[in-house]
């Protein structure tokens, strides 16, 4: 499996996954940096069959009409977003590429479409989980129960050996894991509902 993470203007990270036995790739997130992303698609000979969307919020779709104009790729998106799609997807569904299975988890909280990506150890995870943070639940869209849910009762219960890989560079490092989110990360401390919603509302 080919993957790279791209930074390449701004803050944010988009993806890039490959099979490359059939040379299929999809990006997840195109964002700031389509012009990165297209040098190494071209570089690499793969094929863009999918652009992933984590949620709808423009510094995460930028891109998105270029690259599928570009590549005659199909727009995939949780079936909440309001983002222009061929493809819309739920929780439990699975993208295939070439032998590759991506997992799609529904991670509302920051947003109602927010998604996450379960690709062979590794998990996307958008704006619900950052390296030392979360996604903020206090834009429109945001619902702090939900993100307990999403942080607390699906990320977290994940292996503490699969890796972590967000929507920004807001943290230390560029990745993490599970297992060291659990132990560093003050958003994934063990909490009650009501205690969760306390702190998320605190100043």
């Amino acid at each position: 499996m080919f993957f790279k993470q791209i930074k390449y203007r701004g803050d944010n990270f988009s993806y890039i996954i490959a099979d490359v036995a059939s040379s299929e790739a999809a990006v997840v997130d195109p964002s700031f940096n389509v012009d990165a992303i297209v040098l190494i698609l071209k570089d690499q000979n793969f094929k863009l069959k999918y652009i992933i969307n984590t949620h709808g919020h423009l510094d995460h779709t930028a891109g998105n009409e270029e690259l599928k104009s570009a590549f005659d790729s199909k727009i995939v998106a949780h079936k909440l977003s309001h983002v222009s799609q061929d493809i819309s997807v739920v929780d439990g569904d699975v993208i295939r590429l070439g032998a590759i299975t991506i997992k799609v988890m529904h991670t509302p909280g920051h947003t109602p479409d927010g998604i996450c990506l379960l690709i062979d150890g590794k998990l996307l995870t958008g704006d619900t989980l950052f390296v030392g943070e979360c996604g903020r639940t206090d834009l429109p869209g945001g619902n702090i129960k939900d993100m307990y849910v999403s942080l607390l009762q699906k990320v977290a219960k994940l292996d503490d050996s699969i890796e972590v890989y967000p929507g920004h560079d807001y943290g230390p490092f560029p990745s993490s894991t599970i297992g060291r989110e659990k132990q560093t990360n003050y958003t994934l401390q063990n909490r009650t509902l009501q205690q969760f919603i306390q702190f998320m509302q605190t100043p």
